[in-house]
């Protein structure tokens, strides 16, 4: 069998691209006090998001136990020798860590090979895209870890903020950051560099913001893939894809929710754009 691919919930695949390209999905989990959803499983982005603005109670979100890897890892091992694992940053999350600890604890050995994409959302989905179709074409393992490494500095997203309130709940910053930045109604546009969140920007309107977001993708030079996400503000985002449109076939560019284990620590109204191309011209 080809080789197997793992990744984690954060990736934002969509139930359709998983079930074409075969690839296995561990998800994270959302806490609201007492009550635990699996991220995709017992709970939608849509629920999710609802449950948000709802909740008195303010989420939390935890890493895969490692028996959700191990049971993901034998029921792979009974089908391929070969599984490449490809993960949300290791300097975000400790799921990284979790996985390469559960490998120990298979119950049918074969060779497991893990790779931090040093990214998160639809970039680290695009990584785990494309190294699931070189398996579909009968590459092997290293060849497959190859392709992937080859792809992360070919991945980046910019997002916008609509509200700081969520990063200073989660702690992420300081309530008198998070006054401030509503006061000046700033809206800081995000990047993740070296694996960690990095500020990319900050703009004094929600629609200059949208257009730092529209220039960052006509900044390539070539697309290969594209995305548009956004954690409830649909409307947003669909009027961003149609504008992409013009320097990227609408048709192709994926839209996904932002999974909730991204939405606990942005809140409703962040929007990205993501991208895996090339800025070189040559």
């Amino acid at each position: 069998m080809a080789v197997g691919i793992i990744t984690d919930s954060v990736a934002d695949l969509s139930t359709k691209l998983v079930k074409e390209l075969g690839i296995s999905v561990v998800p994270l989990s959302v806490r609201f006090g007492d009550e635990v959803y699996h991220d995709g499983i017992d709970i939608t982005p849509d629920q999710f998001y609802e449950k948000l603005k709802t909740s008195k109670v303010f989420p939390n979100t935890s890493v895969p136990a490692p028996a959700d890897f191990i049971q993901v890892y034998d029921k792979l091992s009974e089908k391929t020798d070969e599984i490449l694992v490809i993960l949300v940053s290791a300097r975000l999350s400790a799921t990284y860590e979790v996985a390469r600890q559960s490998i120990a604890m298979m119950k049918r050995k074969c060779r497991v090979e893990l790779l931090d994409s040093e990214t998160a959302t639809m970039t680290e989905g695009f990584i785990v895209m494309k190294a699931a179709r070189a398996a579909k074409e009968g590459a092997k393992l290293d060849e497959v870890i190859e392709v992937a490494r080859q792809t992360i500095p070919r991945v980046d997203f910019r997002a916008a903020f609509d509200t700081l309130e969520y990063l200073r709940r989660g702690g992420r910053i300081g309530r008198a950051q998070a006054f401030l930045g509503s006061m000046l109604r700033i809206n800081p546009i995000i990047a993740l560099k070296d694996g960690l969140v990095k500020p990319a920007g900050q703009t004094r309107s929600r629609t200059r913001a949208i257009n730092h977001l529209y220039k960052f993708a006509a900044s390539y030079a070539r697309i290969e893939e594209m995305a548009v996400e956004d954690t409830a503000c649909p409307e947003e985002a669909e009027a961003l894809r149609e504008r992409l449109g013009a320097i990227f076939p609408t048709e192709r560019i994926y839209r996904s929710r932002m999974t909730p284990a991204i939405g606990t620590h942005t809140g409703p109204g962040l929007l990205l754009v993501a991208v895996m191309g090339d800025k070189d011209k040559s």
